[in-house]
């Protein structure tokens, strides 16, 4: 069966239209609270249950559990704190405050509790460092002295370009119902697919029903591929390698923390709600640069039997001469000087000369779909 809801129920905090209207027509009624596009990303992922349990930005008790345990305060698994930090305190616990993004009022708020906590703590405990380098870390250190804790109400969403994309998980849920599917895998990526994608993702799809796969799209680094490139690449794919029947494509606009195993752990509990049974944790999942081991989050997941969706643990793939195909370690008998490994920066520089990957490296119609653009690339 498709995957219960995290915490056994699906959230959803969408306010009813007239209440909507009337919230909006009170405003400057309200203390006004700007955030920034992350938390507004956030705000919409905890309305539309991506990120059930959580009905709104963790309170102290959460918050503390989530950095020691992992678990939220009712011993729920959950690893990443999900929060609204404020620079200076404007509005009291009680209030009712609106929440901003540029002039657009995103969401109600009901501040249960507001509080103070430890910037160097919160990154070594989630990041398992204090180094700046570190783009996580960067973050909690640029953050306001205060969180801000409480339930929320969505009044309106970000503008979205790749709507006609987006699933949310209630609708996830009643499509893969409709297509019969009981055991779904998922995987995330930020990328381009290459042929070691589509072998990981199709080595899982042989024991599950379905493949969901969900291109998380939002703020990038420079180098990356932007996100109507790995949209279109993914459709290419589909058409021409995919069974219709047994896979399918939708987007998560999601901020990375590259918190590496317990991000993994995290993008799980998210697919889970989407209506997953299966996540593929990857190689140095969630990952940046040599903070964490390659399969350090294989090993997290170790700890959390409860979570009640089932890694797919999955080698990384190479391409090996002998063998005439994609292996992994685990399959293929040769030595290494028969294998090569599909390098991503490898495979960006040859896209940026305008040269043609090998076949075994990425198919040759997403090669021209990616080509197609002026500059597939966020500069």
């Amino acid at each position: 069966m498709v995957s219960k809801p995290h915490g056994g129920r699906l959230v959803r905090r969408l306010v009813a239209e007239r209440t909507r209207e009337r919230i909006l027509s009170e405003q400057k009624e309200y203390p006004r609270v700007r955030i920034e596009h992350g938390r507004a990303i956030d705000l919409e992922n905890i309305a539309h249950g991506v990120y059930s349990p959580l009905k709104g930005f963790l309170t102290s008790d959460d918050f503390g559990s989530v950095l020691d345990h992992m678990r939220l305060s009712d011993d729920t698994p959950w690893t990443i704190p999900i929060v609204l930090d404020i620079k200076e305190k404007t509005f009291d616990e009680g209030d009712a405050i609106l929440l901003y993004y540029d002039d657009l009022p995103i969401a109600r708020m009901h501040v249960e509790e507001i509080y103070t906590y430890d910037k160097r703590e919160f990154a070594v405990k989630v990041f398992k460092t204090d180094d700046p380098a570190h783009p996580g870390v960067s973050r909690v250190m640029d953050m306001g002295d205060y969180l801000v804790g409480g339930e929320i109400e969505l009044l309106n969403e970000l503008p979205n370009p790749f709507a006609k994309y987006t699933l949310r998980p209630v609708e996830t849920r009643v499509l893969f119902k409709e297509r019969g599917w009981k055991t779904i895998v998922a995987f995330q990526t930020r990328n381009v697919p290459h042929l070691g994608h589509e072998y990981v993702q199709k080595a899982a799809l042989t024991f599950v029903d379905g493949l969901f796969i969900n291109p998380v799209l939002g703020r990038k680094k420079k180098g990356d591929y932007r996100d109507e490139v790995i949209i279109k690449a993914y459709e290419t794919l589909f058409e021409h390698y995919y069974p219709r029947d047994a896979a399918t494509l939708a987007t998560v606009r999601y901020e990375m923390r590259y918190a590496g195993p317990r991000e993994a752990i995290h993008h799980a509990i998210m697919r889970k709600n989407f209506g997953a049974t299966h996540f593929i944790v990857g190689r140095d999942h969630a990952g940046v640069g040599d903070y964490y081991g390659p399969y350090e989050a294989w090993d997290l997941f170790g700890e959390f039997p409860d979570l009640g969706i089932t890694p797919m643990f999955i080698r990384e793939s190479f391409y090996c001469r002998k063998c005439g195909g994609m292996v992994n370690a685990k399959i293929c008998p040769h030595s290494k000087e028969f294998h090569v490994h599909i390098s991503g920066t490898k495979l960006r520089k040859m896209i940026m000369t305008g040269e043609q990957p090998p076949e075994y490296m990425m198919r040759p119609e997403v090669f021209e779909v990616v080509r197609s653009f002026e500059n597939p690339f966020v500069e």
